[in-house]
Formats: structure tokens, C-alpha cells, sequence
């Protein structure tokens, strides 16, 4: 089966090559088609979404990124890639938790999407945490260490 998306915008922001850190700081402006820009009404009664983009730069090669080092550190244990947020990855979905600044002209404007300028944005959701906190998660160490700097 294959399966379709069209992006409903883009993103726009000063980062034009990817990085592995400091995104935290980051503002970006979600600019969404003119047939999208209705869909906001009421997000500005929410703090949060989650942004769903296509990571149009990466490129997945089985061999390379299906089990790996994360950001290719030596130090960092040899996982899959399902074990990984990397960009390169089967199907290139970037999923991520952000702030909303404001609501401007049909735009959104958010703080810490880790998305580089131009990255197609293939949905928003607003932020419930009853759904996007789980109590008492596990993660392994390397993950702590990994993401020092990230945001």
C-alpha cells in the first residue's frame, strides 16, 4: 500500500542546515496554505501543539541507518533505528512538542521546533496532556546524555 500526504504548510525560520542541538531558542513560523489558515481557530487557547512534518533532507539507507550509533557518537550504544528520533529514517515523520508564541495572520509562530527552514509540515495537534504524558516513563541513560544541549 502506499500512502499519500500533502503538507498543509511549511516552516519557516534563520536554521537552513540541520543541527543536533540548541533548538530550544528557536522560533519558527509555520506558514500554512491559504485553505489551512481557518484550521488555528481555537488554538489560541492552548499552549502546546505537536507538529508532524516530512523531513525532506534525510535519506535512509538500510545498510547505514538502520541500526547506528545515535548522532553517529562512538560513546553512544549501537541501537535500531526505531530506538532513535534521527531524520534518517524509513518513512521521514518528525514529531515534536512546541511551544505556540502567537497566532499571526493565519500563522503560527512556536518556540523549539526542530525543523530546518522549508520542512513541510504535515499536520498540527494541540498538546493534551491526558494523551502526550505518560506517567513514570522509562528511557534508557544514553538518552539523558544524548539530548544535553538538545533544547
Amino acid at each position: 500500500m502506499q500512502v499519500v500526504f500533502s503538507e498543509v504548510g511549511y516552516v519557516d525560520n534563520e536554521v537552513e542546515q540541520q543541527t543536533d542541538q540548541n533548538w530550544g531558542n528557536v522560533c519558527s513560523t509555520i506558514i500554512l496554505k491559504d485553505e489551512y489558515r481557518k484550521g488555528l481557530k481555537g488554538l489560541e487557547d492552548f499552549s502546546h501543539v505537536l507538529v508532524i512534518t516530512y523531513l525532506h533532507e534525510s535519506e535512509f539507507n538500510i545498510e547505514k541507518h538502520l541500526q547506528r550509533h545515535p548522532r553517529n557518537l562512538s560513546d553512544m550504544p549501537l541501537v535500531g533505528i526505531f530506538s532513535q528520533r534521527a531524520k534518517n529514517r524509513p518513512n521521514p515523520i518528525g514529531v515534536t512538542a512546541v511551544e505556540i508564541i502567537e497566532i499571526n495572520k493565519g500563522n503560527l509562530v512556536v518556540k523549539g521546533l526542530d525543523a530546518i527552514k522549508g520542512t513541510p509540515v504535515l499536520d498540527i495537534k494541540p498538546y493534551y496532556p491526558m494523551y502526550d504524558i505518560v506517567d513514570n516513563a522509562r528511557i534508557p541513560d544514553w538518552v539523558e546524555i544524548l539530548m544535553t544541549n538538545y533544547f
